[in-house]
């Protein structure tokens, strides 16, 4: 039984495809998803891991966040707590916490990452080349491969890049990470 959250993101990631005039065959070409996954995403049988909704959002050019935006609910300047919506991927325990999320009107948002120990996330392609990203790390130690260049980032460390390549998000099998993002 899927939550809400996830019934909307199967539910919002039919509509993308439909509303870009895809069929399930010609996404897959586009993400490199299987024609069976992605019906199975969008049928909500399954719940996708982060790479797999990377794949999808550089398909569409859309950030993650703004993918998330469509499906959470509507923009309120205060984000209390328990209001800040959280996606867990099912593979890897990675958590992914909207503390300010997409808004129309404003054009930054904050996202707090979770990654376990020995955890690996790679994304192909940006979903919006260009786009300023500015990741400081609250606790643990990440090494965060932007562009083919790898950043060891230890607590208190921030990385300033704009996003133009493939970026690779890798925990050591002893340290977890625990970062904020702020997407410009």
């Amino acid at each position: 039984m899927l939550d809400d959250l996830s019934y909307r993101l199967a539910k919002r990631l039919g509509e993308l495809r439909q509303s870009h005039g895809l069929s399930l065959d010609q996404m897959a070409d586009q993400s490199g998803i299987s024609r069976a996954t992605l019906s199975r995403l969008e049928k909500g049988s399954v719940s996708p891991t982060a790479e797999t909704l990377g794949r999808l959002c550089a398909a569409y050019g859309l950030p993650m966040s703004r993918l998330l935006m469509m499906v959470e609910d509507s923009f309120d300047p205060r984000v209390p707590f328990e209001r800040q919506p959280e996606w867990s991927d099912p593979e890897t325990g990675f958590t992914r916490r909207s503390v300010s999320p997409p808004a129309n009107g404003l054009s930054a948002e904050v996202v707090e990452g979770h990654l376990p120990p020995g955890t690996v996330i790679s994304y192909d392609a940006p979903p919006k080349p260009g786009q300023e990203h500015h990741l400081v790390m609250l606790d643990g130690a990440l090494t965060l491969t932007v562009d083919g260049v790898a950043h060891d980032l230890n607590g208190g460390d921030c990385l300033r890049y704009h996003l133009s390549g493939s970026t690779r998000f890798e925990t050591s099998l002893e340290r977890g990470a625990r970062y904020l993002l702020v997407l410009i």
